[in-house]
Order: structure tokens, then sequence, then C-alpha cells
């Protein structure tokens, strides 16, 4: 089985095929108790996705509330924000879909994860916006960026690992590399310093916070990848995407 790897934000590959698919039985038919086993994992897999999702949209409400510097797509989505008067929560979940669509003359299959990404950031978001309290002194601002960007990194390990299905930015980037056959590294340059420049011209907010966050994302997923690292899932999983990039990259 061909070993996949994951690029993160600061072009980090990252390996996340930890062991190879299991072989269909020889027999055809299930063995009596096996579909338990197969149970568990799927919902310890379950578990992994949605925990990831709502993780990664708290971790990106405490970038927003830190105020030092957002990843590269909510500088977009915070732009749009303050241009529309809607959430950051419910930009980033429009932006999602439309960035989904896409996906269709991009022949890009998307999974559960993908679908549920659209929804569950935005809505985690929002949530977690509304429970934290303005943070005006950098005492406070400062540990929000750095927890923040770790809890990213584990966010990002939960949500890869389960197996569910690149994000649909992601997914973006892989199609556009499939499609013109340039590197995902020069794809996601291009997409996200024009996601970053339109994102800041519209009001978002860009600082050293976006710096760091980039030149650390890569290798806490990568840490984050191995602690919460699964078996493949085995074939024929009506939830997982059919195809998986050969490519996919961390960032939901």
């Amino acid at each position: 089985m061909r070993q996949a790897t994951a690029t993160t934000q600061g072009g980090t590959p990252v390996s996340t095929a930890g062991t190879s698919t299991p072989s269909p039985s020889t027999s055809g038919t299930a063995t009596p108790g096996a579909s338990a086993p197969g149970r568990r994992r799927l919902g310890r897999r379950l578990v992994q996705l949605y925990s990831g999702l709502a993780l990664y949209g708290a971790s990106s409400a405490l970038l927003v509330v830190a105020g030092l510097g957002l990843e590269p797509w909510n500088v977009l989505h915070q732009g749009l924000a303050e241009l529309t008067g809607l959430s950051i929560g419910v930009v980033s979940i429009i932006v999602g879909a439309a960035v989904l669509l896409l996906w269709i003359p991009l022949r890009q299959r998307p999974g559960l994860g993908t679908v549920s990404n659209v929804f569950v950031v935005g809505l985690a978001m929002d949530g977690t916006l509304g429970l934290l309290p303005d943070a005006r002194s950098l005492a406070v601002r400062v540990p929000l960026l750095l927890a923040g960007i770790v809890l990213n990194g584990a966010a990002t390990g939960l949500y890869i690992a389960a197996r569910f299905g690149p994000g649909p930015r992601d997914g973006l980037m892989t199609g556009l590399h499939r499609r013109t056959g340039r590197s995902i590294r020069l794809m996601r340059t291009v997409v996200e310093v024009a996601v970053v420049v339109t994102g800041f011209l519209l009001g978002g907010t860009i600082g050293v916070g976006t710096v760091l966050y980039a030149v650390s994302i890569g290798p806490l997923a990568q840490a984050f990848l191995r602690v919460f690292a699964l078996p493949s899932a085995p074939s024929g999983s009506t939830v997982v995407a059919g195809t998986t990039p050969g490519r996919a990259i961390l960032r939901p």
C-alpha cells in the first residue's frame, strides 16, 4: 500500500499511513463477532472526527480573541464577517460550502469528514466566541494565542487521523494539484496568498500569530497524528471517501 502523506501549513510532509488496510477474508463471509471490533473502531473514529472538528473551531476562536493574527482562511472569514455583518462562524460555513461546490469540476470525492467540516467548525467557533470574554491585556492575549495554536495542532491530528476525507479547502488544493499537474505546495501557496491578501483588505487580522501558526502547525500536527493514529478503515466503508488523495493538507 502506497504511503499517504500530509502537507502542513508550513509545507512539512507528514506521514498519515500508519498501517496497511486489512486484506478481505478469503472465505468471503464474516466470522461470528467480527463486526463488534469494526463497530468499536468506527465509533472511535467518529468520536475523533467530531472532537477534532469541534476543537478546531474552538482553537480558531482562541486566535480570534487573542487578536494577534489568524490562520490564512480565517483572515478571509473575518474580513467577510466585517463586510457582511455575519458572524465569522457563519461566514466559515458559507465559504466552506462554496469551496465544496468547486470540487465538482475538479472531480474530487468528499467523505463524511468533508461535509461535517463545513458545519461543525463554524458552529464550534461561534459557540466558543460566545463564551469567551474580550481579551485586552497582552498577558492574556499571548497565552490565548499559544493555546489556540497548540489546540489547533491537536485538533488537526484528531481530525486527519480519523480518515473520513479532507476538509473542503484542502480538497480544493489537492484537486487543483491533480488537474494542473503543479505541486501541492505551489497550489497551496497561490490559494492562501490570495486568501490572506483578500481577507486583509477586507479587515481580517494578520500578525505575529499568523507567522507563528505557519511555522509551528506542521510539527504540532505531525506529533499529534502519531498520538491519534488509527488502523486503516476496512474496505467498503460507507462513510469514508471512496478514494483518498495521495496527499492531504492538514487543515479542515
